[in-house]
């Protein structure tokens, strides 16, 4: 494989000060960390190999990649602690030579400055914008309504679908159950789901809630959500076509 080959992998210098905890430790603090997209949906970070406040310890594995080459898999230790598999670099690499790639699961605590990020590094090219609307918004499922509004907030956010945001006092509460389920967004911070029970049937994790979003999504805090694409929602009385996404 040629250098030119390996090459075709995006990466971009970052300005942002990323520091990285595993166990309450500190195991890297960098200025100068680099945004490498390994696939085309979102970046992960790279820090340099000098910023590493954790040591490498070769483990014998490798990982091959078309685009960066093989990579080298180490061991990370952490003041005694190892993390098994929780490092590797590309040693062949003339741009990632010096950089060093931490699995983001395996650590504790990711910062950007001073404020935790979540799942993986926000895209600069990816952007989220929410608007308030007067448009109504009404949710069937079933055949059965779930919530109708006068009053949404619309989330758009590049490359997904419209979403449509809705007080909770125009939901249908008596047909939403807890559920276990919670996910994590980098734009959007931590969700907590609900199932729809519609007379004796269960739909699994159809609406979420940020209730504590971060700073600049503050605007859907306390507001539920419903997955397009599993449910008929019509805008101001027009039933909307529903999208094709990883979530249908």
């Amino acid at each position: 494989m040629t250098e030119v080959q390996r090459e075709q992998v995006r990466i971009e210098p970052c300005h942002k000060r990323v520091r990285v905890y595993f166990g309450g430790k500190l195991v890297a603090d960098t200025t100068r960390p680099s945004l490498v997209w390994e696939i085309p949906y979102y970046p992960t970070y790279y820090i340099p190999v000098a910023d590493l406040r954790a040591k490498l310890e070769p483990n014998g594995s490798v990982r091959e990649s078309i685009h960066r080459g093989e990579g080298t898999g180490y061991d990370l230790v952490v003041d005694g602690a190892i993390v098994p598999g929780a490092a590797v670099r590309y040693l062949e690499s003339s741009e990632l030579s010096e950089l060093v790639r931490l699995d983001w699961n395996a650590m504790d605590e990711w910062f950007e400055e001073d404020e935790p990020i979540y799942v993986h590094p926000r895209d600069p090219y990816s952007r989220v914008d929410i608007l308030n609307s007067s448009r109504n918004v009404r949710v069937e499922l079933d055949g059965v309504t779930v919530a109708d509004s006068n009053a949404p907030r619309i989330l758009f956010e590049t490359g997904l679908p419209a979403r449509y945001y809705l007080p909770l006092t125009d939901v249908r509460m008596d047909l939403l159950h807890p559920s276990t389920t919670h996910s994590s967004c980098p734009y959007k911070g931590n969700a907590d789901y609900w199932n729809i029970r519609i007379g004796d049937t269960d739909h699994a994790d159809l609406v979420w809630i940020y209730r504590t979003p971060v700073a600049e999504s503050q605007k859907i805090a306390g507001l539920a959500c419903f997955y397009n694409e599993k449910v008929d929602i019509y805008i101001d009385g027009e039933l909307q076509e529903r999208p094709q996404t990883p979530f249908s």
